[in-house]
Order: structure tokens, then C-alpha cells, then sequence
């Protein structure tokens, strides 16, 4: 690896407050830190300099959560968020199916409530769109979906709980039908959609992706693709999570082991999504009474899996959305406490992915028992508010509180964020901005506080050190074009301020975007 000074920027690092330049050796680390008059020095006995025009250099960011290669699937496939009507959406349908000539269709992004009418597009309409092809139109939450007769047909999904005679699908019909669909694909496919993907997180600056699969998420291989992939010098690294859950310490290392993954956690479903309905919850849905959502788990299984994969080492956690889902799954880490010792299941750095109804005792609870949470800001900009999808669902009195990011702060919970592509895309400074600006001021966090959860934050959830850029550490770094910083050199990031603009991302050394390039 060729020496480089990268200079005449703005380097953000607590051993030097007014760095400009950074030298990157041979072997991918950061070797000095220092102002211009020392980068003249270097820039002699280097291999390459970069001029950064006056960029600032912060860590690069980690996602704590994310589905690499249906993000990917997404990036190629019909985006049919923004549509406004079920006609515009089945147009987009129709014209990907000609254009495919014959080959299956994903479309992603949809939500009811954006469409006029108030109504999801149906089976039937799916096959006229692409005159009986197989098409999965997933929700934009990917807990629900909507397919044509061709993939029912294909995976028996009619056969299962959460089938609906509209092809609007749940629970087991959705996960079956969507494990057909991704049959569909090749591996070469597979591999491309994964490189899609992560080129596109690099060029957001990001420089590791918590890849969140499972048995009812990915295939195994797909789970194996991604690890692969992220283990390439030009692509962000990958560290997995694999959603089985286990009763026996031997069973978890076994999976661990099989899989290569560094937990067992990630989307482990105590339930579902606030608008598909399966967020369990205490109270029933605002708009649709009688509902509370879906449990997939119960209290004894998460005791179960919990203390076996703490006596066993192996970092533990679970999906979960709902307040009664957060009651249930805290109710099972607190039993595990019980059998094995809170020291022990603190030890086993256990997660939550997402944690959005956790009340100020859950809160409590959470750091009590060591518990971290993996949460997404661009949920509470796109569903938060007392107008959002969450108003809409659960009624605007049971809205404040929700994504309690300062709380859990406050508490000391320690925070990952991430973007759980494709729900929401790679895209970092976006989440910072949302949670800076949370919708309920009370949850709002400070941009030093945002940064560090989406960099520090991210490989301290993967039981990793990383985050900080400092002489003899990896140089993993991005280089942003900023419009405006405030007191403390951050980017200013409200008052319609345009988000800053990725000019470099580095990995270890190894530029994995460059703008200009």
C-alpha cells in the first residue's frame, strides 16, 4: 500500500484540535496527525498527496442494521416510494415487467396511507400489472407484502398464517413468499445486488454495515455472500447477525461457528412493524380495534436463548417495536439474569434492534442490564410527529415518547444507529439530522452525541474499538464537503442546510469512493 498524505482539510481528532493533514502508511494506519508546516515535511517522503480543499475528516460511519442484498435487490428494482396512487404504483410494475421481459419483479417502498384511497394494491392487480408474472411489492417496512398469483402459486403461501385472499401478506405467507422470490435469483445475481449495495454505502461514508440475516430473512449463502463481500480491501466490511434463536450454550456456538457470525441477534422477531400491524402492543391499534399485533416469541424463549448464548459468550438480542413487545423481551432478559447472573448476560453485550415503544422503566431496564440499542432516526423523520404513520396507527396521545433516543442517553443505553436498508437508505448525515431534530423535543440529542452513536457507537455494538482518528489507529475515515459548521466544527445540520457531501471514504487505508474520481 503506496504512503499518503491527505492535507489541507480539516481533520476532526481529539490529539490535535487543528489538524489540517493525516499520513496513512503502508500498512493502512494512520502514522501522523499535524497542521500544514508538518505536511509540508511529509509530503517529500510520501507516495501520493491528496488535497482535500478544505473537506472535513471525521470517522467513517458504521450501520448498525442493515439487509445487504435486498437493498441492493431494491436499488435495481421498482422504487415505489413517493408514488401517490395504486395506478402509479402498478404503472411502475407494468413498465419494470415489459422492460424484464418475462423476469421477476421486486418493487419496494409502498405504504397505504401515502396512496389515494387508503388501500393497498392487490393480487389481482399485481397479475394484470404484469400480465401473471411474479411480482413481490413489498411494504416499506418489509414486515408486509402484497404478490401476484404466479409466487403465491410458487410458494404456498395461501397455505400459511398471515395469507389474505388480496395477496396482502403477513407473518408466515410473507416470509414464505419472499424466500421463493429470492429463489429466483442467481448467485451472480446475489453477488452483484451485495455490491451494489455496499459501493452505494461507501459512497454515503460508510465503512461497516451490521448485516442483519436469518433463517427467515436470507439464505445461508446469502448470509455467507455478505460476509464475504465485506471482507474485500474495497468494499465496507461486514459484520453479521444471525436471527436463530437456541436453548443450549453448544447450540449457540455451533450456529456462531457455522455461520460466522459474530451473534446471535439482529432480527430475532419478538414482533413485527407499527404499520403492518405486528407491533405488539399493550393497547389495540387506533385504526384498527380488536388488533394488538403479533408475538413471536414468548418470555420462556427469550430466557432460553438468552442464557444460553451468555453461558456460551455469544452476543444475544432481538427485533422488537412494540410496548408490549419491549415489556415481553425485557421480562426474558431479566429471568436470564435470574438463572445465569446479570454479570454474566452484561457480559454477553446483548442488543435490541430498534427498542421505538420503550417506556422510561424499560429505559431503565435496558441499562441495567447492559442491554445496547440499535436504533434508526429516519423512522421517527419519516413516521414520527402528531400527523405521521404512528399518529395514524396508534392514536397521537401514545406518539411522544416514542424513538426515546435522549432518554436512553441519558440513562446510559448505549446507542448504534443505523438505516435497516432498505427501509430506509444509506444515508448518515440524513439519521444524524433526525435524531439532532427528533420530532418530540424531549428526545432530541446534541450532533457531538448523533455522531459518536453512528461511528464509536457502531463497533462498540459489535464489541469492537473504532470511531476515533488518532496516531497507530486504522485510517477508516470520510472526507465530507460542508456548507456550514457550528461552534464546535460539526456541520450545521438544521434550518434547510444542505447535508454535507461525500468527497472520500477510507477503509483501512483503502479510498473506497472518491467524488472526483
Amino acid at each position: 500500500m503506496p504512503t499518503t498524505l491527505y492535507r489541507r482539510g480539516r481533520v476532526r481528532t481529539p490529539d490535535h484540535p487543528s489538524a489540517t493533514a493525516l499520513v496513512v502508511g503502508d500498512d493502512g494506519t494512520i502514522v501522523w496527525l499535524g497542521d500544514e508546516t508538518g505536511a509540508d515535511t511529509h509530503a517529500a517522503v510520501v507516495d501520493a498527496v491528496v488535497d482535500l480543499e478544505d473537506a472535513l475528516v471525521l470517522p467513517g460511519f458504521v450501520d448498525a442494521h442493515a439487509h445487504v442484498s435486498h437493498t441492493g435487490l431494491g436499488l435495481r428494482g421498482v422504487d415505489l416510494a413517493g408514488t401517490r396512487t395504486v395506478t402509479e404504483a402498478l404503472d411502475l410494475v407494468a413498465a419494470a415487467a415489459r422492460a424484464g421481459r418475462g423476469r421477476p419483479v421486486f418493487a419496494h417502498g409502498w405504504q397505504e396511507q401515502d396512496w389515494t384511497g387508503g388501500r393497498p394494491m392487490t393480487r389481482r392487480e399485481l397479475d394484470r400489472a404484469s400480465a401473471g408474472g411474479v411480482v413481490y411489492a413489498s411494504r416499506v417496512d418489509g414486515h408486509s407484502a402484497v404478490v401476484s398469483s404466479a409466487l403465491v402459486a410458487a410458494s404456498g403461501a395461501d397455505r400459511l398464517d398471515g395469507w389474505s385472499a388480496e395477496g396482502f401478506l403477513v407473518r408466515d405467507a410473507k416470509n414464505a413468499a419472499r424466500a421463493a422470490f429470492d429463489g429466483s435469483r442467481s448467485r451472480a445475481q446475489r453477488r452483484d445486488d451485495i455490491d451494489l449495495a455496499l459501493r452505494g454505502a461507501a459512497a454515503a461514508g460508510v465503512v461497516a454495515v451490521h448485516e442483519c440475516g436469518g433463517p427467515l430473512l436470507t439464505s445461508a449463502d446469502d448470509f455467507a455472500d455478505v460476509l464475504e463481500a465485506g471482507r474485500r480491501a474495497d468494499l465496507p466490511a461486514t459484520v453479521g447477525y444471525w436471527a436463530e434463536a437456541v436453548t443450549e450454550p453448544e447450540q449457540a456456538r455451533a450456529l456462531l461457528t457455522l455461520h460466522g457470525a459474530r451473534g446471535l441477534a439482529g432480527d430475532l422477531n419478538i414482533d413485527g412493524s407499527v404499520g403492518s400491524h405486528t407491533a405488539l402492543l399493550r393497547a389495540d391499534y387506533a385504526d384498527e380495534p380488536g388488533c394488538r399485533g403479533t408475538a413471536y416469541r414468548d418470555v420462556a424463549a427469550v430466557r432460553d436463548h438468552v442464557a444460553a448464548c451468555a453461558l456460551a459468550g455469544v452476543q444475544n438480542g432481538f427485533h422488537v417495536i412494540g410496548d408490549a413487545g419491549l415489556d415481553l423481551v425485557l421480562d426474558g432478559y431479566e429471568q436470564a439474569a435470574a438463572l445465569v447472573g446479570e454479570g454474566v448476560v452484561r457480559a454477553s453485550r446483548p442488543r435490541l434492534e430498534h427498542a421505538e415503544m420503550v417506556d422510561a422503566a424499560g429505559v431503565r431496564r435496558m441499562a441495567r442490564l447492559g442491554i445496547a440499542a440499535s436504533v434508526q432516526p429516519a423512522f421517527d423523520a419519516a413516521w414520527g410527529g402528531p400527523e405521521g404513520l404512528y399518529a395514524q396507527r396508534l392514536g397521537p396521545e401514545r406518539v411522544p415518547g416514542i424513538n426515546p433516543f435522549a432518554s436512553m442517553a441519558r440513562e446510559g443505553v448505549a446507542l448504534a444507529f443505523g438505516s435497516d436498508a432498505p427501509v430506509t437508505p444509506f444515508a448518515p448525515w440524513a439519521a444524524v439530522r433526525a435524531a439532532v431534530d427528533h420530532r418530540d423535543p424531549d428526545q432530541r440529542v446534541g450532533t457531538p452525541t448523533a455522531l459518536d452513536a453512528h461511528t464509536r457507537g457502531g463497533w462498540a455494538a459489535a464489541g469492537e474499538v473504532g470511531g476515533l482518528l488518532q496516531v497507530g489507529t486504522l485510517a477508516t475515515f470520510a472526507a465530507w464537503v460542508v456548507t456550514a459548521t457550528d461552534a464546535d466544527g460539526l456541520p450545521v445540520l438544521g434550518g434547510g442546510t444542505p447535508l454535507p457531501l461525500c468527497r472520500l471514504t477510507v477503509r483501512h487505508g483503502v479510498v473506497l469512493h472518491d467524488s472526483r474520481a
